[in-house]
């Protein structure tokens, strides 16, 4: 049966502090364990206490994976590819769903997330490269996405930083960006004022099922059972290694890796736009924050630079041939970043799936579900997945444009047992799907 309602819960509660190392964890079952601590999994948590369910979150470094690494474009026009129709669908509504996520947590915690809708100029640095961008702005319009060309006069005007030597540009007036770090604290933080969740600094292990094979729960690396009416699994790529117990559901997630890079610009590099570029058939970003307010910093802002991806494990060290080529070709398209420090280069793996295509929502394992493989997308994907996801543990229907665009990325699709009818597609009020209360 469906979780009781909970009275004001639009208003109710988020993410309660995590608790030190050696704390005890909350005792009997809750209604929900969420494994994995990044902007994903603490999208679903927040959504779901605020659904009125409790929620345990176990991570053992909540935000230490790919989102700590993150630039956090909101790029659905700009990160659209060739064939990749389905991911296209999906990318637009989950942009669609962000300033409403962002304005509710900002309401719930008063911090700011840093989402920044100044737009998206794409510059090629040579005649191969502006052949390339012309071929996408055409995938563009085939599409009836919203980007154009732009004179390079029009692209000074709009960043004048650019260097001397491009060749040509485009503009997405409505791809932004965000913080995915002060986003992630502001869900650290947002149960300051309740108790729907707690975040267990712990690793899982494996998932508990009952004598009927329904997931009732996860196991940890203290030996701890978690109980819990349902299980969602969120641990990015390392997602798939907690399913060895569930033959029934394959989650192929892998590590891809990729190094990003932090500049502290002062105000003389003021970057007012995501800028994104093709040099020599090599992609590269540069994402600026906001700048600071007040106090000895004022003025400077952090830059991210980044793009690389490389098919390796998730070591955490550095290539000084990946940061070198991210700024040799920043700085191609932006001499000016010469002068910023260099304060921070974060590897991390993004999780990545066979058809770069996430899996979000119920499995056909009671009380089982995933959100996971949310490649280089995953800051973009948090919020409507989160709302997939506890749509699937309440029992309460999608947004036909979100249920539509989510159908690419049925957990199923990788397993030989598909969930629901044809098409593969799982109708969230089934009560097999949602999550038996705890509450009395």
């Amino acid at each position: 049966m469906h979780p009781p309602a909970v009275p004001n819960a639009v208003q109710s509660t988020g993410l309660s502090a995590v608790l030190p190392a050696d704390a005890d964890v909350p005792d009997g079952a809750r209604d929900v364990v969420v494994v994995g601590g990044g902007i994903v999994g603490l999208a679903v948590a927040w959504r779901a206490a605020r659904a009125g369910l409790t929620v345990t979150v176990l991570d053992p470094s909540p935000g230490d994976g790919a989102t700590h690494a993150a630039a956090g474009m909101l790029a659905p026009v700009t990160e659209a590819d060739f064939g990749e129709d389905e991911a296209l669908a999906l990318h637009l509504a989950a942009a669609r769903a962000w300033p409403g996520f962002a304005a509710d947590l900002e309401h719930a915690t008063g911090a700011d997330v840093g989402l920044r809708t100044a737009g998206t100029l794409t510059v090629a640095y040579d005649s191969d490269d502006l052949a390339l961008v012309r071929r996408v702005l055409a995938l563009h319009a085939a599409h009836g996405l919203d980007s154009h060309a732009l004179t390079l006069a029009d692209a000074r005007r709009r960043e004048p930083h650019l260097g001397p030597r491009v060749a040509g540009a485009a503009w997405a007036p409505h791809d932004n960006a965000v913080d995915p770090r002060a986003t992630h604290a502001a869900l650290l933080t947002a149960s300051r004022t309740g108790a729907g969740a707690v975040v267990v600094p712990r690793s899982a292990t494996r998932v508990a099922r009952d004598a009927s094979g329904r997931a009732v729960g996860v196991h940890d690396d203290a030996g701890h059972l978690h109980r819990a009416g349902a299980v969602v699994l969120a641990a990015g790529w390392q997602t798939g290694a907690l399913l060895a117990d569930v033959p029934e559901v394959r989650v192929p997630t892998r590590p891809v890796k990729g190094q990003t890079l932090r500049l502290d610009a002062g105000p003389e590099l003021a970057l007012e736009h995501v800028v994104r570029g093709v040099v020599q058939g090599r992609p590269v970003y540069v994402v600026p924050r906001d700048p600071v307010r007040d106090g000895p910093c004022a003025g400077h802002r952090e830059v991210v630079v980044g793009a690389t991806t490389e098919e390796n494990p998730d070591d955490r060290r550095a290539t000084a041939g990946g940061v070198f080529a991210l700024l040799r070709d920043a700085r191609a398209l932006l001499p000016g970043i010469d002068e910023a420090a260099l304060v921070d280069v974060t590897p991390r793996a993004r999780p990545a799936t066979p058809d770069n295509l996430p899996l979000v929502g119920a499995t056909h394992v009671p009380g089982l579900h995933v959100a996971a493989g949310h490649g280089r997308n995953g800051v973009l994907l948090a919020p409507l997945t989160a709302e997939a996801v506890v749509a699937g543990l309440t029992g309460e229907p999608l947004a036909a444009d979100d249920a539509t665009a989510l159908a690419a990325a049925r957990p199923d699709r990788f397993t030989d047992h598909p969930v629901g009818g044809a098409g593969g597609t799982t109708d969230c009020r089934d009560p097999q799907m949602t999550v038996p209360s705890t509450r009395r």
